[in-house]
């Protein structure tokens, strides 16, 4: 005996396997998007001093071992660092940075830009280190 049986079409989508689709591409993203960073290359000097906590974000101005000075990723020349600095901070009430410089530059090329960005009526000047490495080539864990 064959009996006759009628199928219906099912038109309700499933939308389960969608959403796990959308929630694994937005890790992948969520773990990929700090490593598409792109930078300038800084040997910066070692310190055991941990972490500046900041509630705003702050201009980081760099200094690379060849004396060549960017405003985040934009290069600039000495002469002009207070007038973009003082463009930059005109209408901010609160003004501070952070200067990345390489490690192997004189300290006195490093004061004069200090100088001109404390000319430029920034107050606030964090500097940029990498923690202290041990004997084993492992970073030290702040305390």
């Amino acid at each position: 005996m064959q009996e006759n049986r009628k199928y219906d079409l099912l038109s309700n989508i499933n939308v389960t396997p969608l959403v796990d689709v959308i929630l694994v591409l937005l890790i992948i993203f969520m773990v990929t998007a700090p490593m598409m960073q792109t930078g300038i290359d800084v040997d910066l000097p070692e310190s055991k001093a941990t972490a500046i906590p900041s509630k705003e974000e702050r201009l980081v101005i760099t200094v690379k071992r060849d004396g060549k000075i960017f405003i985040n990723d934009y290069e600039v020349t000495l002469e002009s660092l207070q007038d973009k600095l003082k463009g930059i901070y005109q209408n901010r009430p609160q003004k501070g940075v952070f200067l990345r410089a390489d490690k192997n530059l004189p300290y006195g090329y490093i004061v004069k830009v200090m100088s001109v960005i404390r000319e430029a009526g920034i107050y606030k000047l964090g500097m940029v280190t990498e923690l202290e490495k041990t004997k084993a080539g492992t970073k030290e864990k702040p305390k």
